[in-house]
């Protein structure tokens, strides 16, 4: 623990720059918290009160940061002398107890000696029992429970016993997951790769997503999603009727699960159950006769009706005597009668075919064609072209426009310079 003020020796008259209150040289009279004087030490030079010794310290990032900074390890020593003081009280009292149990049975004699002796030993104080009841408090920790309405103090059982590996013991991998020793807290998980139903903690982050946490979640996403759709719902503000909103919405959500369910199964069956399908399902039978003549033409009963669909059927547009979908090529539909993928088009028969099978012959001659061609580049006569400072080769073309362009323009060039002398 640090001494940040220490009083060193007053001085005897008033100094230049000192407080004019108190006369102390580190402070000034606005920042003075001495009781204020009828006359100041500047006036007078009496009773100036020391100077404080200001201590400084110079952390770097991380001594700024530490946990136990300005901490006063003989402080425990209190703590220690604070629990040997309630362990004591204890034993004081509970030999009491008994010495006073051990009275009323002596006054109260109405039994055999046996019986007297037997209830001796059962009420002799148990030094073992009353070193151990000093354990208990430690599975009883006064701490402060923060809730939505502010702090309040309450008792909070710890459920730890001392078989019980401790968490930071689990995995002693550096690399492994982090303990924190203030909060007790071990976040992550310490055996990732270990199977869960031999798993001991699945760390702090496991409890958020499981049980009531998991609950309580899914009740403020509710709420939320309620006050968006233009519900009046709070969950801080009224947590009673969003608790009371979200059960109904549950209860309503179960029987509109069971009513679709209801309904598909009336309407299609059940498949799971051990109910046996009619024969008239199974197999398409039934008992109804119908008698046909050689011709099969219906002389007694009546024939079966074919199921219709609402498409029409049978129904041939644009002179086609097929039905649109009976061809399929290259990822397309078309009709089967002259193979044409346009859904509106006129029928052109075999004719039709014919021509698509030369224009496919066509387009597969051109495109070879053309790969035949990039495949073979053109063959281009190069010129060797004369620069400054170079030979002239023996097969130079010149271009004979830019050749007379060039003379004529020396030509004029050279009648300028004549006319000028």
């Amino acid at each position: 623990m640090y001494e940040f003020v220490e009083a060193s020796a007053c001085a005897d008259k008033y100094r230049k720059g000192a407080c004019e209150k108190c006369g102390a040289m580190t402070h000034d009279a606005k920042s003075c918290l001495e009781r204020p004087r009828k006359l100041g030490a500047k006036w007078r030079s009496k009773s100036i009160a020391p100077d404080e010794k200001i201590e400084t310290f110079e952390l770097d990032y991380g001594g700024k940061r530490v946990r136990w900074n300005e901490y006063d390890t003989a402080s425990y020593a209190r703590v220690i002398e604070r629990y040997e003081a309630k362990d004591e009280a204890r034993r004081k009292f509970l030999k009491e107890r008994q010495l006073k149990k051990l009275e009323e049975q002596k006054n109260n004699q109405n039994g055999e000696d046996s019986d007297v002796k037997e209830n001796e030993d059962a009420l002799k104080v148990d030094e073992a029992k009353v070193d151990e009841s000093k354990h208990m408090d430690f599975a009883k920790v006064e701490k402060r429970v923060r809730t939505t309405g502010g702090g309040s103090t309450g008792t909070v059982r710890n459920l730890c016993i001392r078989e019980d590996t401790a968490k930071y013991l689990l995995n002693l991998d550096v690399n492994s997951a982090h303990y924190d020793p203030k909060t007790r807290s071990m976040h992550e998980d310490p055996h990732p790769d270990m199977d869960v139903n031999v798993k001991f903690c699945a760390g702090d982050n496991q409890n958020g997503v499981s049980g009531q946490a998991l609950e309580f979640k899914q009740l403020n996403m509710h709420a939320w999603e309620a006050f968006q759709k233009g519900n009046d719902v709070h969950m801080q503000a009224a947590p009673s009727q969003a608790e009371l909103l979200y059960k109904n919405f549950e209860v309503n959500k179960e029987k509109l699960k069971s009513q679709v369910k209801e309904t598909i199964m009336e309407k299609y069956g059940n498949a799971a159950t051990d109910d046996a399908l009619p024969a008239e399902l199974l197999l398409g039978q039934s008992e109804r006769e119908v008698e046909y003549d050689r011709t099969g033409r219906i002389i007694k009963g009546q024939e079966m009706a074919l199921p219709k669909s609402k498409y029409e059927e049978d129904v041939f547009i644009n002179s086609h005597t097929s039905a649109w979908g009976s061809w399929w090529k290259d990822h397309q539909w078309g009709y089967k009668c002259c193979k044409h993928f346009i859904r509106n088009s006129y029928c052109t028969s075999t004719a039709g075919i014919e021509a698509a099978e030369v224009r496919a012959d066509l387009m597969k001659a051109n495109i070879a064609q053309k790969e035949v061609a990039e495949e073979v580049p053109a063959m281009t006569e190069e010129k060797q072209l004369a620069t400054w400072g170079t030979d002239i080769p023996e097969d130079l073309v010149l271009d004979q426009e830019k050749l007379a362009l060039s003379l004529k323009k020396e030509d004029e060039r050279k009648r300028e310079e004549g006319r000028e002398r």
